[in-house]
């Protein structure tokens, strides 16, 4: 091959590195000297992951709060500005729904005991029933990511029903 040309593309190669070496956004790849907008990623990492959207809220559709009922309770649980999905991936704005039976609701940022208090509802359900002894009892529907992050009180409610034997 002609010694100009490798000496030519040897000049070409040499003059891409420094862009290489400086890039430092693995996302959009631009280096240093023309990337004005890292700040925007800057900011997207540290985005909260548990960030709640304004107006999202959840609630139990059934039972009515202060409802006498019979078990087993069939409960409906909702959401708004936010949507269900199974646990284990995780996607901003989505969660599952958990029922902490007799219990207050869990911290933000921390995982859903699973255990006979706290009942995960991984599998993106929004409906079941419950089995609860004759008596009052509170039911906190407890939204949370999907790896059972807690989203906190904001993504929480509480009702009281009393089941009559």
């Amino acid at each position: 091959m002609n010694t100009r040309l490798l000496s030519l593309l040897a000049g070409i190669s040499l003059s891409l590195i420094p862009n290489a070496v400086s890039a430092h956004c693995g996302t959009c790849g631009v280096g240093d000297e023309a990337h004005e907008g890292h700040e925007d990623h800057k900011e997207e990492a540290k985005a909260d992951p548990l960030a709640v959207p304004e107006g999202a809220k959840v609630s139990f559709i059934a039972p009515a709060d202060g409802a006498t009922v019979q078990s087993p309770v069939k409960v409906t649980m909702g959401i708004e500005g936010m949507t269900v999905k199974p646990a284990g991936a995780l996607e901003a704005n989505t969660g599952h729904h958990h029922i902490i039976v007799d219990d207050a609701g869990v911290t933000k940022g921390t995982a859903v005991p699973a255990d006979a208090t706290h009942i995960h509802f991984g599998a993106g359900q929004t409906e079941t029933e419950l089995k609860l002894a004759p008596g009052k009892h509170t039911l906190t529907l407890q939204f949370a990511d999907g790896l059972h992050r807690s989203y906190g009180p904001s993504m929480s409610t509480t009702i009281t029903v009393t089941v009559s034997e």
